[in-house]
């Protein structure tokens, strides 16, 4: 019998966050494989190895906040904020921030959508960490950096737990470093 020694660091944690990932056939429609990630929320152990490893793989980039996208990302950019020790942004569907807000539109497959942030959520030259749950097509990353943009901070890297690579989304944000601990 061969023995195989269990991976080691990031490698046998992607290899237990895949293991945790429940696919849900024809969610939220016919013909998507929906990659549940409750499982992950719901060990934590697990989880909190997640959060770690998002924030230490940013450890060196001096971010000075973490900007985290409704919904999901606010459960993994909120522990991720605390263990680099930063402000945590939240950037919301239209209408749910009381503040003052900038908006940035972007393209869904049939029709747009948009994204808020607070305007005095950060200063000029702020270095940000994009945190979300799932990388797909991009458009909701992208137009969260535009955002961040605008009021003139620099996204110095996304991290998502999960990258749907045949959906390609990498590809809308290119010029900036992209970590995800699994990828499909």
């Amino acid at each position: 019998m061969i023995t195989r020694p269990k991976p080691a660091g990031r490698d046998a944690l992607a290899l237990d966050v895949r293991a945790a990932i429940r696919d849900i056939p024809d969610f939220p429609k016919p013909g998507i494989l929906f990659k549940d990630i409750t499982p992950v929320l719901s060990n934590p152990v697990l989880f909190t190895r997640v959060t770690e490893s998002q924030a230490d793989a940013a450890a060196g980039l001096q971010v000075t906040h973490v900007v985290a996208i409704e919904s999901r990302g606010f459960l993994f950019g909120a522990p991720v904020a605390q263990r680099l020790g930063v402000p945590l942004v939240p950037v919301r569907k239209p209408g749910k921030l009381p503040h003052r807000r900038v908006r940035e539109e972007y393209a869904l497959e049939y029709g747009t959508d948009a994204l808020e942030m607070h305007e005095d959520a950060f200063g000029i030259g702020a270095r940000i960490l994009v945190v979300d749950d799932v990388l797909a097509t991009g458009g909701t990353a992208a137009a969260t950096r535009r955002l961040v943009e605008k009021v003139g901070g620099i996204v110095v890297a996304f991290s998502f737990v999960i990258d749907l690579t045949f959906l390609h989304g990498r590809q809308l944000l290119v010029g900036t470093s992209v970590d995800a601990i699994v990828e499909y």
